[in-house]
């Protein structure tokens, strides 16, 4: 009886591994499909002190703005992320085509230098640095700026001249839940400033989820002035120019 019992829990054990085992590869399939695959159509509302750039005061601030040098051709640039960690590469690809509008059109999966590059950002996306980094690798000529180094009135200052004039983009790297958004860290273009209402235009390359939507200065100011837990550095904007 005593060998028959040892035999079963033998065969036992050996079955539960294997259920482990299968398990564990599912679960790795499955967090593969969620990293590569299209995030899914999922809109969510704006919290109240933010205003979608699709809604009547929206489009009145983009037409009475003189600082959107940089909304017509980001538009015609822009595409939505491809993978959901894919913020900073679709903002990039969005400034990148927009600065060399008559060469080839960079892709999403064009823009790394190698696949392992690839696959980090797939799984942990990438912080300030490595944005700027990897625009640097696309010949482009970029300054990074931690929030932690400037204030609230040089960002604004700065942000305001850059989209009043053509050939430069700025890309903000901010904290979602710090405007009340769904998300952590996320990175995407700068399209406008509107004076009269003292707000910065985002052109949220997450278009599955949040519209264009002008933010206050001051509240994406304190969304970028928060520590990115990976860097362990303020989060902050990069200031791409031409190739």
């Amino acid at each position: 009886m005593t060998d028959t019992h040892i035999s079963f829990t033998g065969r036992t054990w050996r079955a539960f591994g294997l259920a482990v085992s299968a398990l564990a590869i599912l679960a790795s399939g499955a967090i593969w499909q969620l990293a590569l695959r299209a995030p899914a159509v999922d809109l969510l509302p704006l919290p109240e002190r933010l205003i979608a750039a699709t809604a009547v005061e929206g489009q009145r601030l983009l037409a009475e703005t003189p600082a959107s040098a940089d909304y017509p051709p980001l538009m015609k640039a822009f595409e939505s992320q491809r993978r959901p960690a894919f913020c900073g590469v679709a903002s990039s690809v969005a400034v990148l085509n927009a600065l060399r509008p008559s060469g080839p059109r960079l892709t999403q999966t064009g823009f790394f230098p190698d696949l392992p590059t690839e696959l980090r950002v797939t799984f942990a996306g990438m912080t300030l640095q490595q944005l700027g980094e990897l625009l640097r690798r696309q010949g482009a000529q970029v300054e990074i700026v931690f929030a932690a180094a400037t204030s609230l009135d040089e960002f604004r200052v700065a942000a305001r001249e850059n989209l009043s004039r053509a050939g430069d983009y700025v890309l903000v790297n901010y904290q979602r839940a710090s405007l009340g958004q769904r998300g952590g860290g996320h990175i995407s273009p700068l399209a406008a400033y509107s004076a009269a209402s003292d707000r910065f235009l985002i052109l949220d390359v997450a278009a599955y989820r949040y519209p264009p939507t002008w933010v206050s200065s001051a509240d994406l100011w304190n969304a970028m002035n928060t520590v990115d837990d990976t860097s362990g550095q303020t989060r902050g904007f990069v200031v791409v120019r031409g190739l």
